[in-house]
């Protein structure tokens, strides 16, 4: 798509029109944690297995306590214990009760437990002056988890409590979406790997550390390459990155200047380009397209352009690919602008990094002025915008920032 035609929406859209989520692989649940389910997942067995004691205390006949009170409490005789995951069982009778621990079966006949701080105890018997209800302190089997019920459905992402609530449920081992490995091409005559002596003239491949950090938090593994602004070079590079990756990011070389040849390169891999530059500041030269069936995005070289239109258009198409339903990328919430924000350009989403102080119960949103280097977003913890169609936005105005975590 030529010109800057295109909208933050459409490309969103467009964007994940193009992803479709790897294929599905099987892991430990403790490794399923974050990761999204590629099926639905149901019980295998009932949690509790059987009627279980919520409390320490004594199963009984809850109508034997019917009238019990403290000027004519009940007397049972304790038949004996019973503890969590032991086989023994014992029947309760008539003038009986069973000392019984959290998470103990629950003896037959008995329908309610006294927990033991309602409960005076003489030698082998007990007095108990407090009337109680049938199921008190009971937890039914099955009423954790349910044999057969769907306790997770497809798509949606692992909790670490939902971990647990699987290994409730009988499970040691889960389907989930395959995590994408990322390739990721820094491009610059002037860049140099980090460690390496630099020369006048040259500077350390920033860009791409950023993005790998950004992957790696997200739990995706990356590959890192710095190339020269060769043709040749540039074509090697991606051709096997597109080979040997899911998806591919290129950083800088995204605009039309004499060494900016990474679209270039990759119409003569014969990538099908799905638009290239958009109405977003900073961040306007990102490009997308499909090289091999794998995404490739790519991005601009100045550090805010470069983590701009990687936080809105490239970490959305990765979540897609990692099997996210709805894949919006950074976390939102809502904060106050501490300052009016404003550009006066209309006919674009323009957005700012920032930082956020907690004020009276929301957030407050403080701009960050609008800088080409890496220093000046590096302390940012949120990103705030004005939606294309406005020029402006008040101080005070309550809108929804994205979370830089």
């Amino acid at each position: 798509m030529n010109g800057m035609s295109l909208g933050l929406k459409e490309a969103l859209r467009l964007t994940m029109e193009c992803i479709k989520p790897l294929p599905a692989e099987n892991v430990a649940l403790v490794d399923s944690v974050d990761r999204i389910a590629a099926s639905d997942l149901h019980a295998r067995v009932d949690s509790p297995s059987v009627d279980a004691s919520r409390k320490d205390g004594y199963a009984v006949l809850s109508h034997e306590l019917a009238n019990a009170t403290t000027e004519c409490p009940v007397r049972l005789r304790i038949l004996g214990s019973m503890a969590a995951g032991g086989e023994r069982d014992i029947r309760i009778k008539p003038g009986t009760a069973v000392r019984v621990l959290t998470g103990a079966r629950i003896p037959t006949g008995a329908d309610a437990v006294v927990a033991e701080e309602f409960v005076k105890q003489s030698g082998n018997h007990l007095l108990i002056d407090t009337a109680i209800k049938p199921g008190k302190n009971i937890l039914p089997a099955g009423e954790d988890v349910t044999f057969r019920k769907c306790i997770l459905r497809s798509g949606q992402q692992i909790s670490p409590v939902m971990a647990g609530l699987l290994a409730a449920a009988g499970h040691s081992r889960v389907p989930v979406f395959r995590i994408p490995v990322v390739g990721i091409i820094g491009t610059g005559d002037e860049l140099v790997e980090p460690g390496s002596p630099l020369a006048d003239g040259q500077l350390y491949a920033s860009n791409i550390i950023t993005l790998a950090g950004w992957c790696n938090k997200y739990k995706m593994k990356t590959r890192m390459t710095i190339v020269k602004d060769d043709h040749e070079t540039i074509f090697k590079t991606l051709k096997s990155f597109s080979d040997e990756t899911d998806a591919v990011i290129t950083s800088g070389g995204a605009w039309t200047g004499d060494y900016d040849m990474v679209a270039k390169v990759l119409e003569g891999l014969g990538w099908k380009e799905v638009f290239h530059r958009i109405r977003i500041g900073p961040g306007k030269a990102v490009g997308f397209g499909i090289l091999e069936k794998k995404p490739v995005f790519i991005l601009p070289g100045g550090p805010p352009s470069n983590l701009m239109g990687f936080l809105q258009i490239a970490l959305p198409g990765l979540l897609a690919l990692s099997g996210h339903t709805n894949p919006l990328g950074l976390p939102v919430i809502h904060a106050r602008l501490a300052s009016e924000l404003g550009e006066g350009k209309s006919d674009w989403t323009d957005f700012f990094f920032g930082t956020l102080e907690l004020d009276d119960g929301l957030p407050s949103f403080h701009s960050m002025k609008k800088r080409s280097r890496l220093s000046s977003i590096a302390k940012a913890t949120a990103v705030a915008s004005i939606p294309e169609g406005q020029d402006h936005l008040l101080e005070g105005s309550v809108i929804n920032v994205q979370l830089l975590m």
